[in-house]
């Protein structure tokens, strides 16, 4: 029996498939090569076209098909995670009816601002969780008030993988931790929220069914299968948002757990059995993919802009056209912890919510041109991006997360032993890599919604860590010295923009 999963993101459609038996990936593909295009007609906005996201999982079906050693016919799950806040809006026929605002469009920023006004912030972080801000119900409240021609034919409003699953199957569904993620689930209630749909003026019959994470959602209908070339009535078993779903792939489940990511942006999230949040909305909190009634389960997501990206940049500019990943990690170790009193704020990515939403650029603090050299810049830079993770776990902490291990995909940053150790050294907390991603724990969660696996335990039998670091206690003093002055830094930045 084989399973199979997708992840549908702003930048490319990865699927894979996986041995029921073993759980091993035994292939994967993804579709475009290069990143798919995002339509910025003015600042602040980013659009794509919904047919391309099933354009590109086609193609990447097609071409996991040709290659992969699996009869199609043995399929018996999938599994779908797909990029958060993004707002779909169809008619009558299910038809687009504009493109997707997506999830780093910030043009609904204000609205969301004056509905936690309107609501009231203690309401809104008690019940919510989380401020409207620019998140999906926020998305569409802009269309109606922009768009009013195109809000009167709205049918039923989705987040993206509950699009792509009604194109899978023919069913308009969606989850509670997808209402959550679009900031219109009400935790008190354990239900839609009525307080927003009252203060945005949603008509209620615009939310499609909801369903349970794990379950039976639809089955392979005949013209999608036709199109994909597989067999028509496979169930779909599972859908998530992409972070929730990073955790889930991670097998973070259980309250303390926490997941990273450190691509061009950073992600930290950890899961809490505690209706907490942040008074100052810094991070937000959502429903995990276990969540019920009967067993709270919720996500606190802390997300910071810049973090990869200030690596990448450095790549670009600051080295040589040939220099690899790999030099650069290679100089930056050669340089002690700490970094010779070199700071770098890597938050040149916009503004960032875990420090109020402002956008104080990347800061480069203590560059002396007669000691330091581009090694010495490098090893602060990847100090920074471990500094502004370490910060935000401190925010975590205050709502009771303090993680003992920190789970992450062997990829991007962690790629770099420099910056997995000093993150484990300065955090106290170890790292534990594995090979996965969000396609194989789509997969895998397939296999739970269709019974195939009686628990994630078994679920999970299959995944092996990679490779575990721990804190360096010689390293975890000059770091946490560094971190202070670092710290110290980034908070008079922050006190330099309040307003006078």
């Amino acid at each position: 029996m084989f399973l199979l999963g997708y992840d549908i993101g702003s930048s490319s459609v990865k699927v894979s498939v996986l041995s029921a038996e073993t759980g091993k990936c035994l292939a994967s593909a993804y579709s475009p090569k290069e990143e798919m295009e995002i339509v910025s007609d003015r600042p602040g906005w980013a659009e794509q076209d919904p047919m391309n996201w099933w354009k590109h999982l086609v193609l990447a079906t097609k071409e996991l098909l040709m290659h992969a050693d699996v009869d199609k016919k043995h399929i018996v799950a999938i599994g779908l995670s797909y990029q958060m806040h993004g707002l779909v809006i169809i008619d009558k026929l299910g038809k687009p009816l504009r493109p997707s605002i997506i999830w780093c469009d910030s043009r609904a920023v204000g609205i969301g601002q004056e509905a936690f006004q309107a609501i009231g912030s203690k309401k809104c972080l008690s019940a919510l969780l989380n401020s409207p801000g620019n998140f999906t119900a926020s998305k569409l409240k802009w269309v109606k008030d922009h768009e009013p021609d195109i809000y009167e034919k709205v049918y039923k409003m989705m987040l993206p993988g509950d699009y792509i699953a009604y194109l899978l199957t023919g069913e308009i569904r969606t989850t509670p931790s997808g209402l959550s993620e679009g900031i219109m689930w009400d935790f008190q209630q354990h239900g839609l929220s009525e307080t927003l749909m009252d203060t945005y003026g949603f008509n209620r019959a615009f939310i499609p069914e909801v369903v349970p994470n794990f379950s039976v959602q639809g089955t392979l209908t005949s013209e999608a299968a036709s199109e994909l070339g597989l067999d028509p009535g496979i169930p779909l078993t599972y859908r998530a948002g992409d972070q929730p779903n990073n955790a889930f792939s991670l097998n973070v489940l259980h309250p303390g757990e926490v997941a990273a990511t450190a691509g061009t942006s950073g992600v930290v999230y950890g899961v809490s059995d505690q209706v907490r949040y942040d008074h100052l909305s810094r991070v937000n909190t959502f429903a995990h993919v276990n969540h019920s009634e009967a067993m709270t389960r919720l996500g606190v997501l802390l997300c910071i802009n810049g973090t990869g990206i200030l690596n990448s940049w450095l790549k670009r500019h600051v080295g040589s056209q040939q220099i690899s990943y790999n030099d650069m990690n290679a100089l930056a170790a050669g340089i002690k912890p700490g970094s010779e009193g070199l700071s770098v704020l890597p938050f040149g990515n916009g503004a960032e919510r875990m420090i109020g939403n402002k956008n104080i650029g990347c800061v480069v603090d203590g560059l002396d041109f007669n000691r330091h050299t581009q090694a010495t810049l490098l090893r602060a830079s990847q100090e920074g991006i471990v500094f502004s993770f370490h910060y935000g776990m401190e925010i975590m902490k205050e709502i009771g997360i303090t993680p003992k291990v920190i789970r992450a995909g062997h990829a991007n940053m962690f790629l770099s032993d420099l910056f997995a150790e000093s993150l484990a050294s300065v955090s106290g907390a170890a790292i534990e890599l594995y090979n996965t991603d969000g396609s194989q724990g789509a997969a895998r969660a397939a296999g739970i919604g269709c019974g195939i696996y009686k628990s994630p335990d078994e679920a999970f039998d299959g995944l092996q860590v990679v490779k575990t670091i721990k804190p360096n206690p010689t390293m975890a003093e000059p770091l946490n010295i560094a971190y202070q002055k670092w710290k110290t830094i980034l908070e008079q930045k922050i006190r330099n923009m309040e307003p006078s």
